[in-house]
């Protein structure tokens, strides 16, 4: 005769697997840190002669990690404490590498903030003087827009095509043009500036403009774009394009309309990653607009300022007035580049092929 017993499944405790912070992660993380300052305390800043803020916050850390990793060991296991501790160094790292960029911008807002007014973005400095106070940066904000235009103009065209003939077409020139455009992604920024002056202005005659700004963003610009673009279509997958050549498309078609589309979100970004190259060049610039204190909305016919010129040439101005607006001019210019930047990760994020 078989008896049957009533077996409770036995209760357990699931295993920690190290993924995600929880409330008591956060406990274990202060109360660490506040144990190792007591410690720090104690065993330093008591019984030895350290007074250094730098020295005293690295005996700190080490304490830190060193009563971090025992309590993590002893509550969730060794693995978890492995991995929160990487976790931890990789924070540490982050915040490190963070801290310069935050403390630059922290420290351009606290100087350009003041010079920032209505005045500042409908201004030019054509009719102030040196001690003067007023005047703005309309004609340096202007300039940069129009060359910033004109260069994107020039070396977005010629960088998509170039990227597609590298990864699409393989031509027999295909080597050679991307030796090419790794040695442009290594030429100084007053190279180009030198090389549209001796060309531009010195042999055809023509004079100082933005136009001339604009070709040597435009030269600085291009293999940038024409890099970036071509590793974007390389993550086209390929069963997209045998798919179209499978029904009957001709390859300029499938290009066209298969690989271009879906590697839009990331054609897009690399457009704004090789604007945002060129936006903060001031070398360039010297030799090829020149710059002028009035407003110049004509960008193929006389000297034209912008904003990094703009900064490069008041900041060099003992007044502190003129330094008072350069600083002004590079908080502009620092938004404009975050901006950027921003854009460029908002729709790198997209997937391939998304839809807006």
């Amino acid at each position: 005769m078989t008896t049957t017993q009533n077996l409770t499944p036995a209760t357990y405790e699931p295993r920690r697997t190290g993924r995600g912070w929880h409330q008591d992660d956060i406990s274990l993380l202060l109360g660490s840190a506040i144990s190792a300052g007591a410690i720090t305390w104690v065993a330093i800043v008591q019984l030895t002669t350290i007074r250094n803020i730098v020295g005293l916050s690295a005996i700190w850390y080490l304490f830190f990690l060193l009563v971090y990793r025992m309590v993590t060991d002893m509550h969730q296991g060794k693995l978890a404490a492995r991995d929160k501790m990487m976790s931890v160094l990789i924070a540490t790292g982050s915040l490190i590498v963070l801290m310069p960029l935050l403390f630059i911008i922290s420290y351009v807002v606290g100087k350009g903030l003041p010079s920032i007014n209505r005045e500042f973005f409908t201004q030019d400095l054509s009719s102030t003087g040196t001690l003067d106070l007023g005047g703005g940066a309309a004609h340096a904000i202007v300039g940069t827009l129009q060359q910033i235009g004109i260069a994107s103009l020039i070396s977005v065209p010629l960088g998509m095509a170039t990227a597609v003939f590298l990864n699409e077409v393989r031509g027999p020139l295909r080597r050679p043009v991307r030796i090419f455009v790794d040695a442009m992604s290594g030429v100084p920024s007053i190279v180009a500036g030198l090389f549209i002056f001796s060309v531009w202005i010195i042999q055809f005659g023509n004079s100082f403009s933005g136009f001339a700004a604009a070709l040597a963003m435009s030269v600085l610009m291009l293999p940038s774009i024409t890099r970036t673009s071509e590793e974007v279509l390389r993550l086209v997958p390929g069963g997209l394009r045998e798919a179209s050549l499978a029904l009957g498309s001709t390859e300029w078609r499938t290009t066209w309309s298969v690989v271009l589309p879906t590697a839009r979100a990331g054609l897009v970004t690399s457009v704004v990653l090789g604007v945002a190259r060129a936006v903060g060049e001031t070398a360039p610039l010297i030799m090829t607009s020149f710059g002028n204190s009035a407003m110049n909305s004509n960008p193929f016919s006389g000297a034209q300022s912008s904003l990094p010129l703009f900064v490069y040439t008041l900041i060099r101005n003992p007044f502190p007035e003129q330094q008072a607006r350069a600083w002004g001019g590079a908080l502009v210019l620092i938004v404009l580049v975050l901006v950027l930047f921003t854009t460029a990760r908002i729709i790198g994020a997209r997937q391939p092929g998304a839809r807006r």
